[in-house]
């Protein structure tokens, strides 16, 4: 197996004094053995980039101030890695925020697996949460993906975590992980890579040092996002304990991460925007 790591859009720039970098959208592709191409979020996909007032909305653009290259869409990061946009069969989400949800339907013939809670929010949508209005964005699955959603853990812990397993029509050892607090039906993706587990925690956190097992710290600006964004605090903090409890008792055998850290995709691909392989 054969797992890439991709930034599938990048956005506003994140200065902290290890220096500055731009936000990312940190995506994997996986490659298996039966399964076709995994791909794990799906970041910011070309309608996004070329029609960007209709898609994204004028107050993510204002926020995010995303970079919009058709060059970081998944779809064309795919082609470029030398595969056909056909062989990603199977788009797994931690949730359907539209700078996770975007690329959904530059591969509609894909299933598309998340928790049946963040499904039932996002249709719902706009719902009580004032941020409804502009994290779901109906436009990005107008195309009617065929959902493939999951109402509850199955199977045994996974490090002591909650997790969904097996996901339906992949042999791949790949698991939903509850992880919520961010949104409704939020959850972490854990994929087996060899010698080590990969845990993508979506939106779970934004910057690293807030799960350093020692001495955990936060970001100002990206602190004040996660509060606006949060539906459950208690629980969101909660996770971040959680996190950090794996990082430091399990922190040879899983690597974790997270959706919009640059410094965290960087550990990968070596601070290039080239994607990184394993």
């Amino acid at each position: 197996m054969k797992i890439h790591h991709l930034n599938c859009g990048s956005m506003r720039t994140i200065d902290t004094e290890q220096g500055s970098l731009p936000a990312v959208c940190h995506c994997l592709l996986v490659e298996t053995d039966r399964d076709g191409l995994v791909l794990v979020e799906s970041g910011i996909g070309t309608a996004d980039v070329e029609r960007p007032q209709e898609s994204l909305g004028a107050e993510f653009l204002g926020r995010a101030q995303p970079v919009l290259d058709l060059g970081e869409t998944a779809l064309h990061q795919v082609v470029a890695l030398g595969f056909r946009p056909e062989d990603v069969r199977h788009i797994v989400l931690s949730h359907l925020d539209l700078d996770h949800a975007g690329g959904l339907a530059d591969f509609p013939w894909a299933k598309v697996h998340l928790s049946e809670a963040e499904h039932r929010a996002a249709m719902a949508a706009p719902g009580a949460h004032p941020e409804d209005r502009l994290r779901y964005r109906p436009a990005q699955w107008a195309h009617r993906p065929h959902w493939v959603t999951y109402a509850r853990p199955q199977g045994d812990p996974w490090f002591g975590f909650d997790a969904v397993r097996p996901l339906e029509g992949l042999d791949a050892d790949i698991l939903l992980v509850p992880l919520g607090g961010h949104t409704a039906g939020h959850s972490a993706i854990a994929v087996e890579a060899p010698g080590r587990w990969l845990l993508h925690c979506g939106d779970a956190y934004y910057f690293h040092r807030e799960i350093d097992p020692d001495r955990p710290q936060g970001h100002p600006g990206m602190d004040v996002l996660q509060q606006i964004t949060e539906v459950d605090r208690p629980l969101r903090l909660g996770n971040h304990a959680r996190l950090r409890e794996l990082v430091r008792l399990h922190g040879d055998e899983v690597d974790v991460f997270s959706a919009h850290d640059p410094w965290e995709l960087a550990r990968f691909t070596g601070g290039g925007r080239d994607a990184g392989t394993e």
